[in-house]
């Protein structure tokens, strides 16, 4: 079984040479969405703001590939300033409902293009 890259015109174009994911072996892993607007470019202002566009270009890509947020089994947050924790947390709680996905969080000296936050995912298809 071959791999397959997926790329969502819902999510913003990659700024390096890589996919949007890649799906091997029924395993989906979804790149690391900064949150800038898809149709601009730019990052909306505030960390609630920006967790909640990282988590809608994340979402783009899993509905680009056939997936949902409950196929996710672990989420990594990389944040710019670990005090802004509990309103990224408050965000990603809201995003992902009552389903809890393995997740790290590690604070970062930096991200690309000054974000403040950089979410990726890994989702495996729900058993029917």
């Amino acid at each position: 079984m071959g791999n397959k890259l997926v790329f969502s015109d819902n999510a913003p174009a990659a700024i390096g040479p890589y996919a949007h994911a890649v799906e091997a072996n029924g395993v989906l892993y979804v790149s690391g969405q900064i949150p800038a607007d898809p149709k601009t470019g730019e990052f909306p202002e505030g960390i609630k703001a920006q967790t909640k566009q990282s988590l809608a270009n994340v979402d783009a890509i899993l509905k680009e590939a056939g997936y949902t947020k409950f196929d996710v089994v672990r989420a990594g947050i990389f944040v710019k300033d670990m005090n802004e924790f509990a309103q990224i947390n408050e965000v990603y709680a809201e995003y992902f409902e009552s389903h809890t996905p393995a997740r790290a969080t590690v604070e970062v000296a930096r991200l690309p293009k000054d974000a403040g936050v950089e979410i990726d995912v890994i989702a495996v298809k729900a058993k029917q």
